[in-house]
């Protein structure tokens, strides 16, 4: 079986995501964003964009989204996918990294499993603050009304939010949701 791909951003915690998928016995490898799209097309399922530091250090990752493939994008992820699409990304009203309660205010795919509130833990120096044409959204806090959004028809989701790590509620049901829509889809 293809193994999902990480796409480091150079966010700390992209080691994180691939060692929670890892660790729930999940085909991952974690590839540099420079990584040419021929060399991501047919050689995955899906495609993790991790965080990162910054939009223009995102190397090729607006490219992989054309690849017809599964995208899943944590925190500058969501960012690439967003303006990739045409929407938009400015600055946080709260900035810096913590905890978030967010509201999941429409069922999908991704978000299987969760309760209607979770406790989780987020950046908000910049968010996405035009949604994309075509995109849903799927959760907003009181800091954010952009906490996660999807574009059901392409497989492709965005999150505000690091599942990846110990502080945010069940996160790793957001690798094993990704993983079941990645194998539906293959």
């Amino acid at each position: 079986m293809l193994p999902i791909y990480v796409v480091n951003n150079f966010g700390q915690f992209n080691h994180l995501i691939h060692r929670a998928m890892r660790d729930l016995d999940i085909e991952v490898s974690l590839i540099p964003n420079t990584t040419p799209a021929d060399q991501v097309a047919g050689n995955c399922q899906g495609i993790i964009l991790g965080g990162g530091p910054a939009l223009d250090r995102a190397g090729n990752c607006a490219q992989y989204l054309d690849l017809g493939l599964p995208v899943l994008g944590i925190c500058l992820g969501l960012h690439i996918i967003a303006t990739r699409f045409g929407g938009s990304v400015s600055s946080g009203k709260s900035g810096g990294y913590g905890p978030v309660d967010v509201e999941i205010i429409r069922e999908a795919e991704i978000l299987t499993g969760y309760p209607e509130k979770i406790s989780v833990w987020a950046s908000h120096a910049d968010e996405v603050s035009c949604v994309p044409e075509g995109f849903i959204r799927l959760a907003r806090s009181s800091v954010c009304g952009n906490e996660a959004l999807a574009f059901p028809d392409k497989h492709i989701y965005g999150l505000q939010w690091h599942p990846e790590v110990s502080h945010t509620f069940e996160g790793k049901r957001i690798f094993e949701n990704f993983n079941r829509i990645c194998r539906e889809n293959s």
